[in-house]
């Protein structure tokens, strides 16, 4: 038992030594290592958001046909500056004037009708007055006849006058209540033919209505064979020939591409769904194209569309930048390369982001300590005492990729930061200066 503790007190003491003796190493070997140091500098910084998109016209009219037929003629083509309302192509009209001509027919048919069913009703009117004179002279007739077989019955009664005297006032008054009937008959069939020609007009009113609407119709559709610009601008693309048929049964189809402006157009970057949150409205941004890459372009975020675009599981938002283009260099469909400010600070304490990325190689711990750091925490690493390599713990603000802006820590400006290895007399010397840089936080 105490020979098993004897040799642990043996490995113990021998652990220690061996730790002792390399750290002292390794501490001597830094001391003669060269490093190359850079000040810690106060200057601008800025952060910037980076991504591709397309230049396009603030106002982009897609001019259609809402009728069928073939291409009778074209007034515009490529680049060609319209006016609002000017005639820029002409569709068949032939069908449609035809057309225009059948309801204007039914028209002027439907209104002969109207006039013939109020003669009607003129007539219809006329009869049933003559009607109600015949039933008013019926019914004097039958008044007097009346009077009359009283008058004969009474002196027949008295035998003052003959049977056939007598059945002579009978057979008139019959007679005359026989006439009254029969006018009282005629009036109703007056009255209701009256009713009927009145009822033939509203039908024919209606009729008329109908051919109106047919008539409207047939004019709004003999219109729309003229293709004209809904605004001011420049003809973008033509997308028809003349000869070509198109064919509006489904949708309409498009013919001609209107910018309304080409002096002032848009950008529409896509923006990745880890950086839209640090774009905000008002933001300035510039940007490149393919075909002026000396020139750079300026402009602000206009809008920033919640609509999400997915492609390949990568996950993107349009971002709309208006930019100014007086020189008409910038044209539709340009593939931009874009450039969103996020953040700019003024007199910024900063330093190259190699500083962050250097870890002395005799100090392994230090290693681990610098990736289990926070989002902004690091430590870099300043000459101390015999050249050996001191940490300085630092909080990160923004980056513009070269350098990042020290927000606070025991860092002065003008002091001396290691960023690499540029020497080393001892054979196991190091430089770790490449190692992975931690991802450096967004701005603050």
């Amino acid at each position: 038992m105490k020979n098993k503790i004897i040799l642990l007190i043996i490995g113990v003491l021998l652990t220690s030594g061996a730790v002792y003796g390399y750290t002292n190493f390794t501490k001597d070997q830094a001391a003669n290592t060269e490093y190359r140091t850079v000040k810690a500098e106060r200057g601008s910084l800025s952060s910037h958001v980076t991504a591709n998109g397309t230049v396009n016209p603030v106002i982009n009219v897609l001019v259609g046909s809402q009728v069928s037929g073939m291409i009778q003629k074209l007034y515009a083509d490529y680049n060609t500056p319209v006016k609002q309302g000017q005639l820029i192509a002409q569709i068949d009209p032939a069908n449609f004037q035809a057309q225009v001509s059948q309801a204007l027919a039914k028209v002027q048919n439907a209104k002969a009708s109207i006039l013939t069913s109020e003669a009607g009703i003129a007539s219809a009117r006329s009869n049933v007055e003559a009607a109600k004179a015949n039933v008013s002279k019926a019914k004097v007739s039958v008044d007097d006849t009346r009077r009359s077989l009283d008058r004969s019955l009474e002196l027949f009664r008295r035998n003052l006058i003959s049977a056939s005297e007598k059945d002579t006032s009978q057979t008139a008054y019959d007679s005359a209540l026989a006439q009254l009937e029969a006018a009282q008959a005629q009036q109703k069939a007056s009255e209701s033919q009256l009713e009927s020609s009145r009822a033939g007009v509203i039908a024919a009113q209606a009729t008329l209505k109908q051919a109106e609407a047919e008539l409207e119709l047939a004019q709004v559709n003999l219109d729309h064979t003229r293709i004209t610009a809904p605004v001011n601008g420049v003809v973008v693309s033509r997308n028809v020939d003349v000869g070509q048929t198109v064919a509006a049964s489904l949708q309409a189809p498009t013919l001609f591409n209107i910018a309304q402006d080409l002096t002032e157009m848009q950008v529409e970057a896509n923006i990745s769904e880890a950086d839209i949150g640090k774009v905000a409205k008002g933001q300035d941004t510039s940007f490149t194209v393919d075909a002026y890459p000396q020139a750079i372009f300026r402009g602000k975020v206009t809008e920033i569309r919640n609509s999400p675009i997915t492609v390949s599981n990568v996950v993107t938002y349009v971002v709309v930048i208006r930019v100014k283009n007086p020189e008409l260099k910038l044209r539709p469909g340009m593939t931009a390369n874009v450039s969103i400010l996020i953040a700019q600070r003024d007199n910024a304490l900063k330093i190259p982001n190699a500083a962050l990325r250097f870890r002395p190689e005799f100090i392994k711990k230090e290693a681990v300590d610098q990736k289990k750091s926070s989002a902004a925490g690091y430590k870099v690493w300043v000459p101390g005492q015999q050249k050996i390599p001191v940490p300085v713990e630092i909080t990160a603000g923004i980056s513009d990729g070269t350098y990042t802006e020290i927000i606070s820590g025991n860092l002065k400006d003008g002091q001396e930061i290691i960023v690499e290895v540029v020497g080393n007399n001892s054979k196991n010397g190091g430089n770790s200066s490449r190692s992975s840089l931690p991802s450096l936080p967004g701005p603050r």
